[in-house]
């Protein structure tokens, strides 16, 4: 299967933003959003759209800071997150445009839509399941889990949380909280916990113990294969 990709600018809101959209060009295909970490999208996002692509569907690494936008540092990166992470309303519409962007794109089949995200980005894929948008369901892989109190009363999308148990960005309490938080909220969800693994286990560059950084090769391994069977359920 040949991969290809194409990088495309929106705007919102009269700001530009670009992403990169991998798939085999032959048909629409599912489309699964890939939302970023805090640094913004990255080869890492892309490169995780290329690999849906191989597995069969389009995936469209998708852009929340604006284009060429890119945190090097761990301050620069908190500046950047910082305003979604407080303004959770802010969040969602940013995501609920992006969402109607992509439906719009031709290597998408608008009918079968999900997403999965990685540390913030994995925040942002929960904020879309509970915000009720139209997707068939999400993966967090590390998020943040902190609820937006915005829930709605009942999430439709199914609900996939892959979580490093040592993770100090979400402590067990608020493993719990997301929980009780789902039930209320009459979501199908599940919840994959990693022994001995701490936060942005999927990044093989991750490696700063004392903030909580750490790449776990079998924990992203786990989660992959679980994203994929996932995947298989919600859009087979």
């Amino acid at each position: 299967m040949t991969i290809n990709t194409r990088y495309f600018d929106y705007d919102i809101d009269g700001k530009t933003y670009e992403a990169a959209i991998a798939s085999d060009g032959n048909t629409a295909r599912p489309g699964i959003l890939v939302c970023h970490a805090w640094a913004g999208r990255s080869e890492f996002e892309s490169e995780k759209a290329q690999a849906l692509a191989g597995l069969g569907y389009t995936g469209i690494a998708v852009d929340l800071y604006g284009k060429g936008v890119l945190g090097s540092t761990t301050e620069e990166c908190q500046a950047l997150m910082t305003p979604f992470v407080d303004d959770r309303s802010m969040l969602q519409k940013r995501l609920a445009s992006i969402l109607s962007v992509i439906k719009d794109q031709p290597e998408v089949d608008s009918t079968k839509l999900a997403a999965i995200g990685f540390c913030f980005g994995g925040l942002c894929v929960l904020d879309l399941a509970r915000s009720g948008a139209d997707v068939k369901g999400v993966v967090s892989f590390h998020g943040l889990l902190g609820a937006p109190g915005n829930t709605k009363t009942k999430i439709p999308a199914k609900i996939l949380a892959l979580h490093g148990w040592d993770d100090p960005m979400a402590p067990p309490s608020d493993v719990e909280a997301l929980g009780n938080e789902l039930d209320t909220a009459l979501a199908d969800w599940q919840l994959h916990a990693y022994g001995g693994t701490m936060h942005a286990f999927t990044n093989p560059n991750a490696n700063d113990p004392d903030f909580g950084t750490v790449y776990n090769k079998k924990a992203d391994q786990r989660s992959w294969v679980a994203m994929k069977n996932f995947l298989g359920e919600i859009l087979g």
